[in-house]
Protein backbone atom coordinates (compact mmCIF):
# COMPACT_ATOMS: atom_id res chain seq x y z
CA UNK A 1 0.00 0.00 0.00
CA UNK A 2 2.91 2.34 0.76
CA UNK A 3 4.29 1.78 -2.74
CA UNK A 4 0.94 2.69 -4.33
CA UNK A 5 0.68 5.78 -2.12
CA UNK A 6 4.18 6.76 -3.11
CA UNK A 7 3.34 6.42 -6.79
CA UNK A 8 0.20 8.53 -6.35
CA UNK A 9 2.09 11.29 -4.58
CA UNK A 10 4.83 11.22 -7.20
CA UNK A 11 2.28 11.46 -10.00
CA UNK A 12 0.49 14.35 -8.35
CA UNK A 13 3.81 16.11 -7.77
CA UNK A 14 4.60 15.78 -11.46
CA UNK A 15 1.16 17.06 -12.47
CA UNK A 16 1.05 19.97 -10.00
CA UNK A 17 4.61 20.95 -9.14
CA UNK A 18 3.50 24.40 -7.89
CA UNK A 19 1.60 22.78 -5.01
CA UNK A 20 4.62 20.84 -3.73
CA UNK A 21 7.14 23.61 -4.33
CA UNK A 22 8.70 24.82 -1.03
CA UNK A 23 7.44 28.18 0.14
CA UNK A 24 9.71 31.07 -0.76
CA UNK A 25 11.08 33.63 1.64
CA UNK A 26 8.44 36.18 0.64
CA UNK A 27 5.67 33.89 1.92
CA UNK A 28 7.25 33.94 5.36
CA UNK A 29 7.77 37.69 5.11
CA UNK A 30 4.08 38.24 4.39
CA UNK A 31 3.13 36.01 7.31
CA UNK A 32 5.37 37.93 9.70
CA UNK A 33 4.00 41.25 8.40
CA UNK A 34 0.40 40.08 8.91
CA UNK A 35 1.20 38.92 12.45
CA UNK A 36 2.89 42.23 13.24
CA UNK A 37 -0.15 44.13 11.95
CA UNK A 38 -2.49 42.08 14.16
CA UNK A 39 -0.29 42.83 17.18
CA UNK A 40 -0.38 46.52 16.26
CA UNK A 41 -4.18 46.48 16.06
CA UNK A 42 -4.36 44.76 19.41
CA UNK A 43 -2.16 47.47 20.92
CA UNK A 44 -4.52 50.16 19.59
CA UNK A 45 -7.52 48.57 21.29
CA UNK A 46 -7.61 49.84 24.86
CA UNK A 47 -9.07 46.97 26.89
CA UNK A 48 -8.70 48.95 30.11
CA UNK A 49 -10.88 51.78 28.84
CA UNK A 50 -13.47 49.25 27.68
CA UNK A 51 -13.88 47.75 31.14
CA UNK A 52 -13.78 51.10 32.96
CA UNK A 53 -16.51 52.41 30.64
CA UNK A 54 -18.94 49.57 31.38
CA UNK A 55 -20.30 51.18 34.60
CA UNK A 56 -21.04 54.42 32.71
CA UNK A 57 -22.75 52.39 29.99
CA UNK A 58 -24.94 50.74 32.64
CA UNK A 59 -25.93 54.16 33.99
CA UNK A 60 -26.89 55.33 30.48
CA UNK A 61 -29.00 52.21 29.92
CA UNK A 62 -30.82 52.77 33.20
CA UNK A 63 -31.54 56.39 32.26
CA UNK A 64 -32.83 55.26 28.85
CA UNK A 65 -35.29 52.92 30.56
CA UNK A 66 -36.71 55.68 32.80
CA UNK A 67 -39.69 57.19 30.97
CA UNK A 68 -41.31 58.88 33.96
CA UNK A 69 -41.27 62.24 32.16
CA UNK A 70 -42.97 60.85 29.05
CA UNK A 71 -45.95 63.23 29.28
CA UNK A 72 -43.70 66.31 29.31
CA UNK A 73 -41.75 65.49 26.16
CA UNK A 74 -42.28 67.51 22.99
CA UNK A 75 -43.98 64.72 21.04
CA UNK A 76 -45.21 67.04 18.28
CA UNK A 77 -41.66 68.11 17.48
CA UNK A 78 -40.34 64.55 17.49
CA UNK A 79 -43.14 63.16 15.31
CA UNK A 80 -42.86 66.05 12.83
CA UNK A 81 -39.09 65.44 12.65
CA UNK A 82 -39.75 61.73 12.03
CA UNK A 83 -42.14 62.59 9.20
CA UNK A 84 -39.50 64.97 7.82
CA UNK A 85 -37.00 62.12 7.79
CA UNK A 86 -39.42 59.84 5.92
CA UNK A 87 -40.16 62.63 3.43
CA UNK A 88 -36.44 63.22 2.99
CA UNK A 89 -35.85 59.54 2.22
CA UNK A 90 -38.81 59.38 -0.16
CA UNK A 91 -37.99 62.56 -2.10
CA UNK A 92 -34.27 61.76 -2.25
CA UNK A 93 -34.90 58.25 -3.57
CA UNK A 94 -37.49 59.50 -6.07
CA UNK A 95 -35.13 62.16 -7.40
CA UNK A 96 -32.27 59.66 -7.55
CA UNK A 97 -34.38 57.16 -9.51
CA UNK A 98 -35.40 59.87 -11.99
CA UNK A 99 -31.73 60.67 -12.60
CA UNK A 100 -30.80 56.98 -12.76
CA UNK A 101 -33.42 56.05 -15.39
CA UNK A 102 -31.76 57.72 -18.41
CA UNK A 103 -28.30 56.92 -17.07
CA UNK A 104 -29.24 53.25 -16.83
CA UNK A 105 -30.10 53.15 -20.54
CA UNK A 106 -26.90 55.03 -21.42
CA UNK A 107 -24.83 52.50 -19.50
CA UNK A 108 -26.44 49.37 -20.99
CA UNK A 109 -24.46 47.40 -23.55
CA UNK A 110 -27.47 46.48 -25.66
CA UNK A 111 -28.58 50.13 -25.89
CA UNK A 112 -25.24 51.92 -26.33
CA UNK A 113 -22.83 49.78 -28.35
CA UNK A 114 -20.01 52.37 -28.13
CA UNK A 115 -17.63 50.91 -25.54
CA UNK A 116 -15.83 54.18 -24.81
CA UNK A 117 -19.05 56.13 -24.16
CA UNK A 118 -20.41 53.30 -22.03
CA UNK A 119 -17.18 53.12 -20.05
CA UNK A 120 -17.27 56.85 -19.29
CA UNK A 121 -20.94 56.65 -18.33
CA UNK A 122 -20.29 53.83 -15.89
CA UNK A 123 -17.47 55.82 -14.31
CA UNK A 124 -20.06 58.51 -13.60
CA UNK A 125 -22.05 55.83 -11.76
CA UNK A 126 -18.95 55.00 -9.73
CA UNK A 127 -18.40 58.66 -8.93
CA UNK A 128 -21.93 59.08 -7.61
CA UNK A 129 -21.99 55.95 -5.48
CA UNK A 130 -18.29 55.93 -4.60
CA UNK A 131 -18.86 58.38 -1.75
CA UNK A 132 -21.14 57.54 1.14
CA UNK A 133 -24.33 59.53 1.65
CA UNK A 134 -22.82 60.99 4.81
CA UNK A 135 -19.98 62.57 2.81
CA UNK A 136 -22.42 63.99 0.28
CA UNK A 137 -24.52 65.34 3.16
CA UNK A 138 -21.52 67.17 4.60
CA UNK A 139 -20.86 68.71 1.18
CA UNK A 140 -24.45 69.82 0.66
CA UNK A 141 -24.83 71.10 4.22
CA UNK A 142 -21.80 73.27 3.58
CA UNK A 143 -23.22 74.47 0.27
CA UNK A 144 -26.96 74.69 1.07
CA UNK A 145 -26.94 75.22 4.81
CA UNK A 146 -28.69 73.22 7.52
CA UNK A 147 -31.97 71.54 6.68
CA UNK A 148 -33.56 68.60 4.85
CA UNK A 149 -32.66 69.89 1.36
CA UNK A 150 -29.06 68.82 1.99
CA UNK A 151 -30.21 65.35 3.00
CA UNK A 152 -32.49 65.03 -0.02
CA UNK A 153 -29.67 65.94 -2.41
CA UNK A 154 -27.21 63.63 -0.64
CA UNK A 155 -29.59 60.67 -0.94
CA UNK A 156 -30.42 61.54 -4.56
CA UNK A 157 -26.80 61.71 -5.70
CA UNK A 158 -25.72 58.50 -3.97
CA UNK A 159 -28.83 56.60 -5.09
CA UNK A 160 -28.51 57.84 -8.66
CA UNK A 161 -25.22 55.97 -9.03
CA UNK A 162 -26.47 52.83 -7.32
CA UNK A 163 -29.77 52.65 -9.19
CA UNK A 164 -28.18 53.53 -12.53
CA UNK A 165 -25.86 50.54 -12.19
CA UNK A 166 -28.72 48.24 -11.20
CA UNK A 167 -30.96 49.58 -13.98
CA UNK A 168 -28.27 49.13 -16.64
CA UNK A 169 -27.68 45.52 -15.57
CA UNK A 170 -31.42 44.81 -15.68
CA UNK A 171 -31.66 46.34 -19.16
CA UNK A 172 -28.78 44.22 -20.41
CA UNK A 173 -30.58 41.03 -19.34
CA UNK A 174 -33.91 41.61 -21.08
CA UNK A 175 -35.41 39.30 -23.70
CA UNK A 176 -34.50 40.22 -27.28
CA UNK A 177 -37.69 38.89 -28.86
CA UNK A 178 -39.96 41.90 -28.07
CA UNK A 179 -37.25 44.19 -29.44
CA UNK A 180 -37.04 42.25 -32.69
CA UNK A 181 -40.83 42.17 -33.00
CA UNK A 182 -41.28 45.94 -32.55
CA UNK A 183 -38.30 46.71 -34.78
CA UNK A 184 -39.70 44.48 -37.56
CA UNK A 185 -42.80 46.68 -37.87
CA UNK A 186 -40.71 49.80 -38.40
CA UNK A 187 -40.74 51.31 -34.90
CA UNK A 188 -38.21 54.04 -34.19
CA UNK A 189 -35.51 53.98 -31.54
CA UNK A 190 -37.54 55.76 -28.88
CA UNK A 191 -40.57 53.55 -29.53
CA UNK A 192 -38.42 50.45 -29.10
CA UNK A 193 -37.11 51.76 -25.78
CA UNK A 194 -40.61 52.66 -24.63
CA UNK A 195 -42.50 49.52 -25.69
CA UNK A 196 -39.83 46.80 -25.71
CA UNK A 197 -37.22 47.71 -23.12
CA UNK A 198 -39.15 49.61 -20.46
CA UNK A 199 -42.04 47.15 -19.85
CA UNK A 200 -39.55 44.36 -19.17
CA UNK A 201 -37.41 46.26 -16.68
CA UNK A 202 -39.99 48.49 -15.02
CA UNK A 203 -41.00 45.94 -12.31
CA UNK A 204 -37.34 45.48 -11.40
CA UNK A 205 -36.74 49.24 -11.32
CA UNK A 206 -39.74 49.93 -9.13
CA UNK A 207 -38.86 47.06 -6.79
CA UNK A 208 -35.30 48.31 -6.34
CA UNK A 209 -36.52 51.87 -5.77
CA UNK A 210 -39.00 50.72 -3.12
CA UNK A 211 -36.25 48.83 -1.33
CA UNK A 212 -34.03 51.91 -1.27
CA UNK A 213 -36.83 54.03 0.20
CA UNK A 214 -36.90 51.71 3.20
CA UNK A 215 -33.09 51.66 3.42
CA UNK A 216 -32.81 55.42 3.06
CA UNK A 217 -35.17 56.01 5.98
CA UNK A 218 -32.44 54.62 8.21
CA UNK A 219 -29.73 56.52 6.33
CA UNK A 220 -31.67 59.79 6.60
CA UNK A 221 -31.52 59.44 10.38
CA UNK A 222 -27.72 59.42 10.25
CA UNK A 223 -27.69 62.37 7.85
CA UNK A 224 -29.60 64.39 10.44
CA UNK A 225 -26.64 64.05 12.82
CA UNK A 226 -24.53 66.23 10.51
CA UNK A 227 -27.19 68.92 10.12
CA UNK A 228 -29.40 67.55 7.35
CA UNK A 229 -32.53 67.86 9.47
CA UNK A 230 -35.09 65.29 10.48
CA UNK A 231 -35.15 63.02 13.50
CA UNK A 232 -31.38 62.61 13.43
CA UNK A 233 -30.97 66.26 14.39
CA UNK A 234 -33.33 65.77 17.36
CA UNK A 235 -31.41 62.66 18.36
CA UNK A 236 -28.14 64.58 18.29
CA UNK A 237 -29.63 67.36 20.43
CA UNK A 238 -30.87 64.90 23.08
CA UNK A 239 -27.52 63.12 23.23
CA UNK A 240 -25.69 66.41 23.75
CA UNK A 241 -27.86 67.33 26.74
CA UNK A 242 -27.81 63.76 28.14
CA UNK A 243 -31.59 63.33 27.79
CA UNK A 244 -31.18 59.56 27.49
CA UNK A 245 -34.83 58.79 28.15
CA UNK A 246 -35.81 60.78 25.06
CA UNK A 247 -32.91 59.21 23.12
CA UNK A 248 -34.43 55.80 23.82
CA UNK A 249 -37.86 57.06 22.75
CA UNK A 250 -36.44 58.41 19.49
CA UNK A 251 -34.68 55.10 18.81
CA UNK A 252 -37.94 53.20 19.36
CA UNK A 253 -39.72 55.69 17.09
CA UNK A 254 -37.14 55.12 14.36
CA UNK A 255 -37.35 51.33 14.67
CA UNK A 256 -41.14 51.31 14.48
CA UNK A 257 -41.17 53.65 11.48
CA UNK A 258 -38.57 51.63 9.59
CA UNK A 259 -40.46 48.40 10.35
CA UNK A 260 -43.72 49.86 9.01
CA UNK A 261 -42.04 51.16 5.86
CA UNK A 262 -40.26 47.84 5.36
CA UNK A 263 -43.56 45.93 5.66
CA UNK A 264 -45.34 48.24 3.21
CA UNK A 265 -42.39 48.17 0.80
CA UNK A 266 -42.18 44.38 0.87
CA UNK A 267 -45.92 44.08 0.26
CA UNK A 268 -45.74 46.41 -2.74
CA UNK A 269 -42.69 44.62 -4.16
CA UNK A 270 -44.35 41.23 -3.86
CA UNK A 271 -47.54 42.49 -5.49
CA UNK A 272 -45.50 44.09 -8.25
CA UNK A 273 -43.71 40.91 -9.23
CA UNK A 274 -46.83 38.79 -8.77
CA UNK A 275 -45.86 36.86 -5.63
CA UNK A 276 -48.14 36.52 -2.61
CA UNK A 277 -46.87 38.47 0.39
CA UNK A 278 -47.90 35.73 2.80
Amino acid sequence: MSGVAGLDVTAERDRHPEVFRPRGWWHWLLGVAALAYLIYLGALFDFGRTFTGLPRLWVILRLMADWTGFADWDHAQLWSSMLETVAMAYLGTLLGSMIALPLGFLGARNVIPNAVFRFLTRRIFDGFRGLDQLIWALVFVRAMGLGPIAGILAIAVADAGTLAKLFSEAIENIDRKPIEGITSVGAGRLAVLRYAYLPQVMPVMVSQTLYLIESNTREATILGLVGAGGIGLRLSERIQINAWDQVAYIIVLILVTVALIDTASRYLRMRLIGISSR
